[in-house]
């Protein structure tokens, strides 16, 4: 029996707005797949930890703070030297078109931008799904 997929949604460092990454939570859990949310203030260190422990398929980064090329290279790398299987990164948030390359090169596979509908979020992640 095929387990659904699995969803870890987090809020890396001091950003305290969690509405976003409520939604698409929310969306995730509502298209069927299991969701873990780890709340905010969450340490590049920790969220790993979820991710591992968790055994998830995919990360879900909400950052508004400004710091999202330094998560985005830690938890990456992180991943990158402990996971035991590939797990796909997608990021959201408030990051400048500049920095997307940057994101993507360190291993985030795709970023939503505000006003994203979650339905284009969730079907990403569906056919990264199918496409393994």
């Amino acid at each position: 029996m095929k387990h659904p997929l699995r969803v870890v949604v987090a809020k890396p460092g001091l950003d305290g707005h969690d509405r976003g990454a409520k939604i698409i939570a929310r969306a995730f859990r509502d298209a069927g797949m299991e969701v873990i949310y780890t709340g905010i203030f969450q340490t590049a260190e920790m969220i790993t930890r979820t991710v591992l422990e968790e055994d998830a398929d995919v990360l879900g980064l909400s950052i508004l703070s400004g710091a999202h090329l330094h998560f985005a290279d830690e938890i990456c790398r992180a991943l990158r030297e402990q996971a035991a299987k590939e797990v796909l990164i997608v990021m959201g948030g408030i990051l400048p078109p500049p920095d997307i390359p940057k994101l993507k090169a360190f291993g985030v596979a795709e970023v939503f931008g505000p006003g994203t509908p979650t339905s284009k979020i969730v079907d990403y992640v569906r056919n990264w799904h199918a496409a393994r």
